[in-house]
């Protein structure tokens, strides 16, 4: 295949790369600094920073995948990709944004867990439990997203110029000859899982949350079960509310340009990898100070 990068905008390529090597140097060092402090503080090993980390990897995996193909295009004009390559990207890109989703379950339920069962927090978030959580999270990323370019893979292409800056999967799909509806109709079948169902829990896990807060005599202490959910929601926004606006205006949005479509896209999948760390170590007192203690100790 041939990646096109941004279509309109193919003179600006080089410009355009200023952005995005930035954004991901900035990934590259928010998200490794949250993950050297978890590994390395004692006082971090606890399930709400454990799934943080996993959090973490899963943007780095994203990112990685996503970025260096990408400025190759826009430095070197290096628009070439093997089949297998291809595919291997989609896989890791789409699956990434399903773990981040799942994971974001999983942060619910903990959120849920810290407000509404304090006392029993430990006994039921278990180091084993917070394994099996992850272990669960990734294999429903693999299992979701392997079919996709399994099915792809009995297609014949017509045309082999992608007009993205990576291998999506419905970009991948207009480009074949034959009847793609199974492809289309699956893809559908996983925005709706991913997005619905983990929705769903999560809404129904901040239901509980809430209803245990507003029982709460002091204001005080509502304010500070609020405070323990704050860093979570913003991820949440922050994750779900581009993904969806990006969705909404590729299906709706016909008089959108297609570079704008494209920029979106890249956005959606890079903003929470960016954000992520950030608000985690602005709105984490645990976080911030540790940042600060080695800020302070390198002056």
């Amino acid at each position: 295949f041939t990646l096109m990068g941004i279509p309109g905008l193919e003179s600006q390529h080089l410009w355009l790369s200023v952005p995005f090597s930035s954004m991901f140097l900035v990934i590259l060092i928010g998200n490794g600094t949250i993950l050297f402090l978890v590994a390395t503080q004692p006082t971090l090993h606890t399930p709400m920073y454990q799934l943080l980390a996993l959090l973490m990897v899963v943007d780095l995996v994203s990112t990685l995948t996503l970025v260096p193909k990408m400025l190759c295009l826009f430095w070197f004009n290096d628009r070439d990709i093997a089949a297998g390559a291809c595919f291997t990207q989609m896989f890791f890109i789409h699956g990434a944004s399903v773990v981040r989703s799942a994971l974001l379950v999983a942060m619910a339920f903990d959120r849920y867990v810290a407000v509404c069962e304090p006392l029993r927090y430990n006994t039921i978030l278990s180091h084993a439990l917070v394994r099996r959580l992850g272990l669960a999270t990734l294999a429903k990323g693999a299992l979701l997203i392997l079919p996709m370019p399994l099915l792809l893979q009995r297609l014949t292409f017509c045309h082999m110029a992608i007009p993205h800056t990576y291998c999506d999967h419905m970009a991948v799909v207009k480009m074949a000859c034959h009847c793609t509806r199974p492809n289309r109709i699956y893809g559908l079948f996983v925005i709706l899982l991913v997005v619905g169902l983990d929705l769903l829990l999560i809404g129904l896990s901040y239901i509980l949350i809430l209803q245990s807060v507003l029982r709460l005599n002091s204001q005080d202490a509502t304010w500070k079960a609020l405070n323990t959910c704050s860093a979570h929601l913003f991820v949440i926004l922050v994750t779900y509310v581009p993904a969806l606006f990006s969705s909404i205006t590729h299906r709706i949005g016909r008089n959108i340009p297609p570079h704008a479509h494209i920029l979106l896209a890249n956005l959606y999948l890079l903003l929470p990898s960016l954000l992520n760390p950030i608000i985690y170590g602005i709105k984490t007192k645990e976080i911030r100070d540790k940042v600060t203690k080695y800020m302070c100790r390198g002056t």
